[in-house]
């Protein structure tokens, strides 16, 4: 069987209607099939590839951390300079109260840590979280789903989780001294980029101090500079208890983080210890990984620069109905009809973009934060003629 038989045949498939691409090499902004053929991913891997793909500096870093150890222990049993030099870099982009952080393989799994970690320490069950909004698909995070056409074949899933609206001041009193934690996006990310109103932000950060509440904030995929600012929390002028970061942060391997106060995080080691543990996260090689990609980010002034190149998504779709923060955006169709379409017709054009879990209408734009100005304004132009075709 060829690569495309062997994909269909052996590799449990996750849509009817995969892209099936069969991706040979990527470098910078480019992923590259076996004709030979580049793509621009304006969609940066779901969010993944924040610096670009291949980034020399990142495959350096990678190549040294394996070639010293990749493996020792399970997390937290040895004393491993990645992990240590990433968690001091990071904490220092922090608020000093978030100086301890707990390394995962991936998002949903800062989700689940999280949610322990905050029923722990308060000795509560309930969990808020918002309606329309993902974060993972394991049990626990699934619980967190509101929409049952994604959780109802499999479920029950974990107790305890009730809904709210996003952005309605009316409903913060639903958080009440039984309610362990609320999970929130600053940006929701899978309704389709829909920022939250700082003023409802606010208020609920006051409402979870109200009534001991922890305040989980996901920034999975907004953290690490993609909206203009190292997290997306801090131009809402609060601090979370509890932050929760993957994607980018991995710089393309598989890494997560959820972050809080050392006076938070203690109760994972105690009454019993060992209360939340994993073999693979911090892996020294993803941490390698992850280090050399925030120290790029800041060497190269990445962040400072997205304000420039989110300006561009707004000139090129000047007209059409566009939700965005930074680097991060939705470009409004009429129907999932159109947006697969020009989805389509942009693969064949030679870039890529995507939707939303919970909007089908919008196509997602969310490039490598490397991506030049000049290259994001010829891919746009690309992604609105094909919509202009419709």
């Amino acid at each position: 069987m060829n690569n495309r038989q062997l994909f269909l045949h052996s590799l449990a498939q996750t849509s009817p209607f995969p892209l099936s691409l069969e991706i040979t090499n990527a470098e910078g902004i480019h992923l590259i099939d076996i004709n030979d053929k580049k793509y621009v991913d304006l969609i940066s891997g779901i969010g993944v590839s924040i610096i670009g793909h291949c980034n020399p500096t990142v495959i350096e870093a990678i190549n040294q951390q394996a070639k010293r150890y990749m493996h020792t222990m399970v997390y937290g049993e040895h004393i491993l300079s990645p992990q240590l030099q990433l968690a001091s870099f990071l904490t220092s982009k922090l608020p000093p109260d978030m100086d301890n952080v707990y390394l995962v393989n991936s998002g949903t799994e800062a989700v689940e840590g999280a949610l322990k970690l905050a029923k722990k320490y308060t000795g509560r069950h309930e969990i808020i979280a918002f309606k329309n909004a993902y974060h993972g698909s394991t049990a626990g995070a699934a619980a967190l789903m509101s929409d049952a056409t994604f959780t109802a074949v499999s479920a029950p899933h974990v107790p305890g989780a009730k809904f709210i609206d996003f952005n309605d001041h009316s409903q913060l009193d639903r958080i009440t001294e039984k309610t362990a934690a609320v999970v929130c996006e600053i940006i929701k990310a899978e309704a389709g980029v829909i920022p939250g109103n700082k003023e409802f932000i606010t208020n609920l950060r006051k409402r979870c101090f109200e009534t001991g509440t922890l305040l989980i904030v996901d920034e999975i995929q907004t953290g690490c500079g993609r909206t203009g600012s190292w997290f997306a929390f801090q131009q809402m002028d609060i601090i979370p208890d509890i932050l929760l970061l993957a994607k980018g942060f991995g710089g393309g391997l598989p890494l997560g983080a959820f972050i809080a106060g050392k006076k938070i995080m203690r109760v994972l080691s105690e009454k019993p210890i060992l209360s939340h543990i994993t073999t693979f996260g911090g892996n020294p090689v993803c941490c390698a990984s992850s280090l050399a990609t925030l120290k790029y980010i800041e060497e190269n002034n990445l962040v400072e620069s997205v304000a420039a190149r989110s300006s561009i998504i707004d000139k090129v779709f000047t007209g059409y109905t566009i939700r965005k923060s930074g680097l991060l955006a939705a470009i409004q169709l009429n129907s999932f009809d159109e947006v697969h379409k020009v989805c389509m017709s942009c693969m064949a054009d030679g870039v890529l973009i995507d939707w939303f879990l919970f909007n089908d209408s919008s196509i997602r734009l969310a490039p490598p934060l490397t991506i030049s100005e000049s290259e994001l304004e010829n891919s746009l132009a690309i992604v609105k003629k094909n919509i202009e075709k419709l």
